[in-house]
């Protein structure tokens, strides 16, 4: 008797420590990948949940949104044009059986097909394209990279092209391109004031020669104006009904 409560007490001991051992716990945003004799054998969702030991094993896969960096790289453009470029890509796992089984490494495997992909759609467009068109860009290698990554139970969320560098000679061409573009604006913004301002003088000189009284009123308040600064010497040629008189106004240092 007492040793068949021993064999049941070791046993227990034992069970206990099993079920001890093979306790995982998953969070929210965790799923559990579960091989059984190294066979797929179904996943766990979140909470508390067993496995049994040496039979068993269970790989977590975080099922959030995760980013992965492309590093600056030098791509050529359609046209020859270097440039340097950098991206950051997100995505998650949909199918955690498909990331553990059918792909090794899937953020690295990810990181790699962007890098590859964003070479071939910025080497097929053109500079000008590449500069004003990012979203645009971006949205291509999203489609290429989601296609592949289908397949292995990823999903990528977004592409995001970071920077793009060109070579400091192409810089300083595009600088002096719009400096150029600036300096016409201005000669042609200039041009059109000067425009306006002589139908302005020519509507103002018409109507001054309709009324002679306001034309020598005119005259006089411009008289006025020149005279307020006394340090210099003015001949003006004031016409009159007679021939002109000449008037000659000295500074007022003179007197």
């Amino acid at each position: 008797m007492g040793y068949g409560l021993t064999c049941f007490g070791i046993i227990f001991v034992l069970a206990f420590l099993v079920v001890i051992r093979g306790l995982r716990l998953l969070y929210e945003y965790e799923r559990g990948v579960v091989f059984t004799l190294g066979k797929y054998s179904g996943t766990r969702k979140p909470g508390l949940t067993i496995v049994i030991p040496i039979f068993q094993s269970m790989r977590k896969v975080d099922m959030r949104i995760k980013t992965a960096d492309i590093p600056r790289q030098e791509v050529m453009t359609r046209d020859n044009i270097p440039m340097l470029v950098n991206a950051v890509v997100y995505f998650k796992v949909v199918h955690p059986e498909d990331a553990i089984i059918k792909i090794e490494d899937y953020a690295f495997a990810i990181r790699q097909y962007t890098q590859a992909a964003l070479r071939d759609v910025i080497g097929n467009s053109e500079m000008d394209f590449v500069l004003t068109e990012r979203e645009s860009i971006a949205q291509d290698i999203k489609e290429i990279v989601d296609a592949e990554t289908d397949g292995w139970g990823i999903d990528v969320e977004s592409i995001k092209i970071q920077e793009v560098e060109l070579p400091a000679e192409m810089k300083r061409a595009m600088a002096q391109q719009a400096e150029a573009e600036r300096e016409r604006r201005a000669v042609v913004i200039n041009s059109m004031g000067e425009l306006e301002a002589s139908v302005n003088l020519q509507k103002a000189a018409k109507a001054l020669s309709q009324s002679p009284g306001a034309m020598h009123l005119r005259t006089l308040q411009t008289i006025r104006a020149i005279a307020a600064d006394p340090s210099e010497k003015i001949v003006l040629f004031v016409p009159s009904n007679h021939e002109g008189i000449v008037k000659t106004f000295l500074d007022s240092d003179k007197g």
